[in-house]
């Protein structure tokens, strides 16, 4: 057995330590296993094969810098960096997972949903609709037979008398839909099986185009003029009969006013002309308070023709102006100086150029509205709406039953 001096062990330690350890950047798992390494090869300098481990090991971390599962040449693994292996390969796999499971929850979720819905009958499938799923209970932008009907009275009238088919009904969420008028509405259309959804303010103002809608928005189909032939039957209650006959009405606001004001003075029809007249539009419906869903306006592609055939069967038409207007070869009288004694027919023309010429070499006589002190130019005549229901007051209570 060979014998070494202290000095010489130092000095060969030395040689050793400086042949074989060469510093490198690498993970504390490399870190780790390199001093390994040289430790070994300390205790063993005459092994070769712990030498080659040694070299082996320097040229995977030259490499790349990071061993994950380094095996030596003696078979032996290192524990900690094979669990910390382990665990990054695991980790994303799981992460993975998660986010599969979240994606493939979302997929599944939707076809719960509309398998779900189809084992309930049609009427319960759409309240279901607005609450899975996150889906909103709006109007279907894309269905073309219908139109919003907004404000308490419109949606109660349009529901009450059945002249439109009612889908849905949209009530503000909140405390405005526990008024009395609306929860008899809600009532109403519960009683008629039209689903009823409550939605935001936000949404009933789009619905409703930014209107007074009252909280209350009703999806309904269109209302149109009524024709001749249909329901043409007046019920004049065995008074005097009086039509109100609109040309050329276009603003609705106008147009429902004058719904209104004929409707509660007891006109006993009310026809228009269908050309350049504003349609019976949610507008009207409102501006009338919903008299247009109880009271049927008749429409007329030609009035003149309708005239002429009333006159024919001993009816009186009636024209008005203003009070300034011109002298014209048919007589002019003040509304409170006229007295209906027979089938009367008021002409009500547009509200920029009045009655049509052809209209009014019909009219037997004119009636003007008093001015009540001297006007200031410009201001000479009334709305046609206010001008309307002033007339419709006097003539209806200066009638006189047939004898």
């Amino acid at each position: 057995m060979r014998v070494f001096s202290i000095t010489y062990q130092h000095k060969l330690l030395r040689e050793c330590t400086s042949r074989l350890y060469t510093p490198v950047t690498v993970s504390r798992v490399g870190s780790q296993l390199a001093s390994y390494h040289v430790t070994a090869a300390l205790l063993n300098p005459g092994d070769s094969s712990v030498k080659s481990a040694v070299r082996r090991r320097r040229r995977a971390l030259n490499t790349s810098g990071v061993q994950h599962k380094p095996v030596l040449s003696d078979g032996w693994q290192d524990r900690e960096g094979s669990v910390q292996s382990k665990a990054r390969q695991n980790e994303m796999p799981v992460l993975q997972k998660q986010s599969q499971r979240r994606g493939e929850d979302s997929r599944v979720s939707s076809e719960l949903r509309k398998l779900c819905l189809e084992d309930f009958p049609a009427e319960e499938r759409e309240v279901l609709k607005g609450r899975l799923g996150g889906q909103k209970s709006t109007v279907d932008s894309r269905a073309e037979n219908h139109e919003i009907v907004f404000g308490v009275a419109p949606c109660l009238f349009a529901l009450t008398q059945g002249r439109r088919k009612a889908h849905r009904l949209f009530v503000k969420d909140g405390e405005a839909s526990h008024r009395v008028s609306v929860l008899k509405v809600c009532e109403e259309a519960h009683r008629r099986g039209v689903l009823v959804h409550r939605v935001s303010k936000k949404d009933l103002d789009k619905m409703s185009s930014g209107r007074v809608h009252q909280g209350v928005c009703l999806q309904a189909s269109p209302l149109s003029y009524l024709t001749e032939n249909r329901d043409s039957a007046s019920n004049s209650n065995n008074n005097t009969p009086l039509w109100l006959v609109l040309e050329r009405i276009q603003d609705p606001m106008n147009l429902g006013a004058i719904l209104r004001s004929a409707y509660f003075l007891g006109v006993d029809r009310v026809a228009s002309s269908l050309h350049c007249s504003c349609p019976l539009s949610p507008v009207v419906s409102k501006a009338s308070s919903g008299v247009m869903e109880v009271f049927g306006v008749y429409g007329y592609e030609n009035l003149e023709d309708m005239l002429q055939l009333k006159v024919a069967q001993g009816w009186q038409v009636i024209g008005t102006v203003g009070a300034a207007a011109e002298e014209s070869q048919i007589p002019v009288t003040q509304c409170s100086d006229f007295q209906m004694t027979k089938p009367t027919l008021l002409l009500m023309g547009s509200e920029g150029e009045g009655l049509s010429p052809k209209l009014l070499s019909l009219c037997q006589t004119l009636l003007t509205i008093p001015a009540g002190r001297e006007l200031f130019p410009g201001v000479e005549s009334l709305n046609v709406s206010v001008a309307t229901g002033i007339l419709l007051h006097s003539l209806l209570f200066s009638r006189r039953s047939p004898t």
